[in-house]
């Protein structure tokens, strides 16, 4: 290129001393001329002849000289340093040229620095000076890379060197104009100030069909891809798919159950009507929505989203890999463009590269998953704005350090809760979820209905079913309420409905801390998720799709929510048998499990008056049966101190001997979920307890002869955490 630049005002010509020169010297001279010229793509002139050069003569050499600028410039161009493809290219030439620089300066001991501190390959030396390696790569982060613009994989990042060509005045010195920060153009090498109008710059080019790029085309990386396989789909990541601040193809195999447990809500709503339109907002590698075709197959038309053109590129490379057909827009394909042979029997995956708002407020979904880095607040609004009736919305939220607790101020931030660390954590963190969730249904007159809460230990997932009209919202919003919690023995409670003002809150707690200690005992958490947190129905349904589908994995999961949804201790499950109990009433829905030859559905708000009459008292036994009570206590946190308490398992059948309802919970793998007060539950842990003093002496001693039948339920909550 400087070569290059220099012919254009300078015609390449020998001096006038060196034409008397000998032949041979001459043609060696033309040969590497001529090779160097075509190591640069461009193209030499003929060979000088052995002639005196006139005036005439020079005149044509400089034509041709601008001629050959000419084509030069419409041919193939050397791309410029701030167009890369990754930031590891970027920082790449800043070892290439501290390596020249090194090998130009001298052996001496002054020069030894230049070997480990680094500058910037984009910015002038008096602007950046050589630092460290993990400073250099937070400048090309920050400055440079964050603020580039994207074009077909390239990325033009911004530049900040004396770029421009140095022009001469009238009196013949060459005078440096200065540019400031600048883009370079991927396609004309254009340089453009600001970076808004670098993007209207490259979407006029993209409008007028100009969109090769006209520099040699430096050849793409060889990533090493890598082909993962989950619940027979196949997807291809990057090596370091595991870090979404290092890639745009971000693959988290610890989320497998997440997506087990929305497959199956989603094959139990395609049970009721078909087909879905399916939404997932955030696709990353597009595994969800794969997973999703490749089971319900045409039940469902499903929509893949991402907002990252890389992530979409990836989404469209899994769905090839996986033989489905991706489209850009299915109405318009199915129109304009003829499907090309072999097509036409594979299944259609719609994939869209917008904000996940953005196209939740322009169509409605049946079924909608949100799962955003972080809190998933931001789009709740848009999600519950179009979503149809007794659809349902799945939220995956990831920000754990604000929802267990460990970022109070952030929790208060997001969610506008105020909560504290507690023993009963993760399903705070669940109900604090719902509660959003809530207000945002509310919001556009709609109510919920919670299928199921689930707080593992890397996301909090969510499923709700939306219920349509202003009465769901209000009944919606009154399940909304403050928590009192104990701070000193961690007993708690709701507040009851109504703003009437409580003359002594102390009172509504079960405990005596109040009384027995000075000063202020009790905090006010929330506002909470006061409901349901499962329904019973919905889930023995999961159970039996996982069952079809053959997702072992997160069996022994959703017998677990099944116990706790009904807070009993194990039972058998019978799945296969048809019988009139397996009838369920969701919402105001009442459906028969897919056991059963025809289901039937009666619309929220839509029955008779004398279908009211009939369903009505079943309707209310129904939800008080399925009720549980709210929260858990960890045995080991209550446990007595020299004293060996008995096995969980036992210690379960103990309580249900005294009459209380109680389960185990996922929440917590040593939680127990009770109706009973903290009190009731430690006079039955002290009784079922033995000193450590005993030796040999266990609590089986106490046990009665109906601790044999707690076998099935032992082998269960063993194998379910």
């Amino acid at each position: 290129m400087a070569a290059a630049e220099e012919g254009k005002g300078h015609p390449r010509l020998s001096p006038p001393r060196e034409l008397g020169a000998g032949v041979e010297g001459r043609k060696e001279e033309e040969e590497e001329e001529q090779e160097g010229a075509e190591l640069n793509g461009m193209r030499i002139a003929s060979p000088i002849p052995d002639v005196e050069i006139t005036k005439e003569g020079i005149q044509i050499q400089e034509e041709e000289t601008e001629e050959q600028d000419s084509v030069k410039e419409n041919n193939l161009l050397e791309k410029h340093v701030s167009i890369q493809r990754t930031l590891a290219d970027l920082e790449k030439l800043a070892d290439v040229k501290d390596s020249c620089l090194i090998s130009t300066v001298s052996q001496n001991a002054d020069h030894q620095m230049t070997a480990v501190k680094k500058s910037c390959p984009l910015c002038p030396e008096e602007k950046f000076r050589a630092c460290y390696g993990h400073k250099l790569h937070r400048h090309l982060q920050n400055l440079h890379w964050k603020v580039s613009v994207e074009f077909e994989g390239y990325r033009m990042c911004i530049c900040h060197l004396p770029c421009r060509p140095v022009k001469p005045n009238s009196v013949g010195d060459q005078v440096s104009t200065k540019m400031g920060a600048h883009y370079h153009c991927i396609i004309c090498s254009a340089m453009i100030t600001r970076r808004t109008d670098m993007i209207g710059h490259i979407k006029r080019h993209v409008n007028k069909g100009e969109t090769e790029s006209r520099f040699v085309p430096a050849p793409a990386p060889k990533s090493t891809y890598e082909v993962l396989k989950e619940a027979e789909t196949d997807i291809q990541v990057l090596p370091n798919y595991s870090t979404p601040q290092k890639t745009d193809s971000y693959f988290n195999p610890k989320m497998k159950l997440n997506r087990q447990l929305i497959v199956c809500a989603l094959a139990v709503l395609a049970e009721e009507r078909k087909p879905l339109e399916c939404l997932d907002a955030f696709g990353a590698t597009g595994i969800m929505g794969l997973q999703w075709a490749k089971h319900l197959g045409n039940s469902v038309k499903v929509t893949i989203n991402d907002y990252s053109e890389n992530s979409v590129t990836m989404i469209r490379e899994n769905c090839h890999l996986n033989k489905m057909k991706a489209v850009v827009n299915i109405k318009e394909d199915d129109c304009d463009e003829a499907m090309e042979e072999g097509e036409e029997n594979l299944p259609t995956i719609e994939v869209t590269n917008m904000d996940a708002n953005v196209i939740m407020h322009l169509r409605a979904f049946d079924f909608i998953h949100l799962d955003p880095f972080g809190s998933s607040v931001n789009y709740l609004d848009a999600a519950f704005r179009n979503v149809r009736n007794l659809g349902i919305v799945s939220v995956t939220s990831t920000d754990i350090s604000s929802l267990y607790s460990k970022a109070q101020h952030v929790a208060q931030r997001h969610y506008g809760c105020n909560i504290v660390r507690t023993e009963y954590y993760r399903e705070l963190a669940a109900r604090m979820v719902v509660a959003a969730v809530a207000r945002a249904a509310a919001r556009c007159n709609k109510g919920i209905e919670v299928l199921f809460a689930v707080a593992l230990e890397h996301f909090v997932l969510v499923e709700v079913r939306v219920l349509r009209g202003p009465c769901p919202a209000d009944d919606t919003v009154k399940k909304i309420r403050y928590l009192i919690h104990c701070q000193w023995c961690e007993e708690r409670v709701f507040k009851k409905e109504g703003n009437m003002v409580e003359e002594n809150p102390y009172r509504l707690l079960p405990c005596d801390c109040h009384s027995r200690m000075t000063g202020k005992t009790a905090i006010e958490l929330g506002p909470l998720w006061s409901g349901s947190l499962f329904n019973t129905g919905f889930l023995r349904r999961m159970l039996f799709e996982a069952v079809q589908y053959g997702l072992e994995d997160i069996q022994t999961l959703l017998k677990t929510l099944i116990c706790e949804a009904e807070c009993t201790i194990f039972k058998q499950f019978s799945i296969h048998g048809p019988s009139s109990q397996n009838k369920q009433e969701e919402c105001g829905v009442i459906i028969k499990t897919p056991d059963v030859a025809t289901d039937y559905f009666i619309v929220h708000e839509k029955r008779k008056s004398n279908e009211i009459s009939q369903n009505g008292a079943k309707r209310q036994k129904l939800e008080s049966n399925a009720e549980h009570p709210a929260f858990y206590y960890n045995i080991h946190r209550h446990s007595i101190k020299g004293m060996n308490m008995p096995k969980l398992n036992k210690f379960l059948h103990y309580l249900s001997q005294a009459g209380y309802r109680v389960s185990r919970t996922h929440f917590d793998p040593m939680g127990v979920r009770t109706n009973a007060s903290l009190a009731q539950f430690k006079s039955v842990l002290v009784k079922y307890s033995m000193p450590t003093y005993t030796g040999g002496q266990n609590e089986g001693s106490l046990q009665t002869s109906e601790d044999s039948q707690i076998g099935v339920e032992g082998d269960f909550a063993e194998e379910s955490i």
